[in-house]
Parts: structure tokens; sequence; C-alpha cells
């Protein structure tokens, strides 16, 4: 069994205890908190030892993995501390809000970045893997177009977009992730905004719309829309695009059940309404790639370097917001 602690105890962090929780080959030994409270919920909760000091999991000689999925603010210390005490580190998006900090720390830990995972969850959503393999098996031909459509159902409070990052580095953050799972690296940024659903997010000083139009050094186009509102539920969708052809990811349903009658013929039941319902699968995936890592010592996939190339994305988004123009990316 491979022996896994968790670092934070908010509403991720019980996210990856319930994947630990479940899998077969892992074990959660240990949370950690600062909270006591939260520490013991969740503890209790999973029938774990819980503990109020970081470093009874990172210096643990017991302990093969932790996943990181404390404030962002604190990724970097947690991440870096854990891979030197020669643990894999499954961490939460952004590793940082600061490119900077985080080049900083890709030197700090070296060679040491192989054993960084970066929790980009929805690569491992079993319909888009199955859209990205079929894409790399030629069923479309050549990729010549990617739209990727991404709306949450409602607007986070004022005060979480205050420390959020802003739009583009806290939700666009998951699809810059995406179009270079499907387009590798890209070289264009182009980015719009509009505040059109909060009035608290423009106060807050951030965009509550956005589309970014990505290009590859091939030419290829990636078009992704953000909403922080959807009156239908969680949108998540994509559209690959070829020559031969085209694949689609549409909005998942709880159920199959259809209503046909002599009027109409309706879907019974909305789109699934949160990301929990939408993306448990990935997250479970998501966290067997990073057990079966560990148990072979394979480098993982998004890892560190992946990480920091989103960011770098989102950063030359908020650019173009500034200046209206298009933005040149290296290596991102």
């Amino acid at each position: 069994m491979v022996a896994l602690g968790v670092i934070g105890c908010g509403r991720i962090g019980r996210v990856h205890a319930d994947s630990i929780t479940v899998h077969p080959r892992a074990d959660l030994v240990k949370v950690f908190d600062p909270i006591e409270a939260a520490a013991k919920e969740v503890g209790e909760k999973f029938g774990t030892e819980w503990v109020t000091d970081a470093d009874q999991i990172l210096l643990d000689p017991a302990i093969d993995g932790v996943v990181v999925g404390s404030p962002t603010p604190t990724h970097v210390d947690f991440l870096t501390r854990a891979v030197r005490a020669g643990k894999a580190v499954l961490c939460e998006k952004p590793i940082d809000l600061d490119l900077a900090k985080v080049d900083e720390c890709r030197s700090v830990i070296g060679d040491l970045a192989d054993r960084v995972m970066v929790g980009f969850n929805r690569r491992f959503d079993p319909t888009f893997a199955d859209i990205h393999a079929q894409v790399g098996a030629g069923r479309i031909g050549a990729l010549e177009q990617l739209i990727i459509i991404s709306r949450d159902p409602a607007p986070p409070p004022a005060a979480y977009v205050r420390t959020s990052g802003g739009l583009l580095r806290d939700m666009t953050i998951h699809d810059f992730d995406m179009a270079r799972f499907f387009l590798g690296d890209v070289v264009e940024v182009t980015a719009a905004g509009s505040n059109l659903v909060s009035p608290e997010i423009a106060e807050a000083g951030d965009i509550d719309g956005a589309v970014v139009v990505l290009r590859n050094s091939a030419g290829v186009l990636c078009t992704i829309t953000n909403s922080r509102r959807c009156s239908f539920g969680y949108d998540q969708r994509i559209e690959a695009f070829g020559e031969l052809g085209m694949l689609t990811a549409a909005n998942q349903l709880p159920t199959s059940t259809r209503f046909s009658g002599a009027d109409a013929t309706e879907v019974a039941a909305p789109y699934l309404n949160f990301f929990l319902d939408r993306y448990t699968p990935a997250y479970r995936a998501e966290m067997d790639h990073f057990v079966t890592g560990i148990e072979n010592g394979t480098p993982f996939s998004p890892g560190f370097d992946d990480g920091r190339a989103a960011l770098a994305l989102a950063d030359a988004g908020v650019e173009s917001l500034r200046t209206g123009a298009t933005v040149r990316v290296a290596g991102a």
C-alpha cells in the first residue's frame, strides 16, 4: 500500500482524502490542518490520524507521498519541504500566483521536480481523455481547431475573488492546461474580458467573463470561453475539429432519462451543477496516476513544468487584457 498524507483540510483536501480512501492500493495515513477543528473533522470523517503540525506528515519516513491542498500562498513551502524529505507530491493548482516564485522553486528543487504532480484533474476526465486519445490516434486527422467552454453555475464570493489571482489565474488556468494537453506548446495569447455578471466581482477588480484565443507553433487555434455564471448548470464542453472530422464532449446529466410526448421531447433533469458531481471520476483517476507513479518511480503528468506553463499563459492573458494586444509566449 502507498502511504499518503494530506496537507490542508478544506474543500479540495477533503476531495483528495476521499479519493485516497477509496483507492485499493493507497492508505490515508494522516491529514494536517493548522485549524484543529478542521483537521479533527476530516481525520474522523475518513478514519485516520489528524495533526496540526505539518512536520508530522512531511518528516514521517513511513509516508510515501503528500497531497498539498492548502491555500495557494503555502503551496511552494509545503511542496519544497516535502520533496526534500523524499516524498512524491501532488500539488493543487496553481503552484503559486507569482511566476517568479514558481521559477525560484523550480531552481531550488532541481531534479526533484520529477516527483511533483500538479492537480489539473480535467486531463483525467474519462471523456476528455478519450477525445485526447482519439486525436492522438489520428481519428480526425490533423487537429486544426480546439474549442473549450467552461462556465460555472454561480459566481464565487467577492472575498474569494480578491485573493484568487483573478479569473484567468484561478478558473481559466484549468483550460490553459487543457489547451496545452491538446496543442502542446502555445506561442500566442489574445484575451478579452467582460463584467456582465457580478458588480461585486467588478468592484474587486476582476472580470467575470472571458474569451481567449491561443495559437501553437504549428498554427492550430484554440478558443476558450469562460463565465462565472451559467443558468443551466456546470457548462463543461470540448470540441476538437480536424481535417477528417470532429470530436465533441457534451455536458453531463445525472441520468439518461428523457421525456417524449406529442408536443416535445426533452431532457428531464438539468445538467450537473457542481464540480464534484461532474469531476469525481477525474479526481479518482488523477489519484490513481499519482499512486501508480509512486509505485513505479515514474515522472508524473501533468508535472511541475506543466503547472508553470499554465501560469505563464494566464499571465500572458492578463497582459493581453491590459494592453488589448496579442502576447507572444516563449516555451509555454
